[in-house]
């Protein structure tokens, strides 16, 4: 059975890696599994059809025969469960690896969008001087916790999971604003995930959908 996911067929990033399918086709990569990429458009995503696949009308959703998923943490983790390299074998360190990417997607994104919204949406708003720097803090706070967490360490539990592509995905949004910077070894952390072959390839499948074509919005 082929494996399908839905894409935006013109991404708002223009092909930065920050759409959520990123995270699901780093996953297949990481996986070895072949899939095919159906492109929606933002009218598409109102449509009835789409909406019978994500209820909220949103990408990316997971198709393989009769099994439609939405969500990118319960499409990882559906990956991961049935490939061999994105969870521990060992029962404890599975169940570890799984806790981070709860906590990548519940408590470490959810500031961080907070902080997106607050530079793109609300920038010219009166009040947006006085409450940035708030939504900063906020920022701050998670990454020096999962600094501390981290240490010197490579990954997050020993070797890489499942757990780690959705952590540095969620990092990845903060690149641009330099605050990722500010804890080196997070920075280091981000930089490895990006290296690592898999990425690269899903990295540049998914730009190539969007070279030459601007940004949507």
């Amino acid at each position: 059975m082929s494996i399908v996911i839905t894409a935006f067929a013109r991404s708002p990033d223009g092909g930065k890696g920050l759409a959520r399918d990123m995270r699901v086709r780093w996953a297949l990569e990481e996986a070895g599994q072949p899939y095919e990429v159906r492109l929606v458009s933002f009218a598409a995503l109102k449509e009835p059809a789409h909406r019978a696949l994500h209820p909220f009308g949103q990408i990316p959703t997971y198709e393989e025969g009769g099994l439609a998923l939405f969500e990118t943490g319960s499409i990882l983790l559906h990956i991961a469960e049935r490939s061999l390299g994105l969870l521990p074998e060992d029962g404890d360190a599975r169940a570890r690896a799984i806790t981070w990417i709860f906590a990548a997607l519940s408590t470490v994104e959810p500031p961080i969008l907070e902080l997106a919204n607050a530079r793109l949406l609300e920038g010219e708003k009166p009040w947006s001087r006085e409450r940035l720097p708030l939504v900063e803090g906020r920022v701050r706070d998670r990454l020096r916790q999962l600094s501390v967490r981290l240490g010197d360490a490579g990954w997050l539990e020993g070797a890489f999971s499942a757990g780690d592509l959705m952590m540095v995905s969620v990092l990845l949004r903060l690149k641009p604003s330099g605050l990722l910077d500010e804890f080196p070894n997070l920075a280091a952390y981000v930089a490895r995930g990006e290296a690592r072959p898999a990425y690269q390839r899903a990295f540049a499948a998914q730009r190539a959908l969007y070279a030459g074509k601007p940004p949507a919005g």
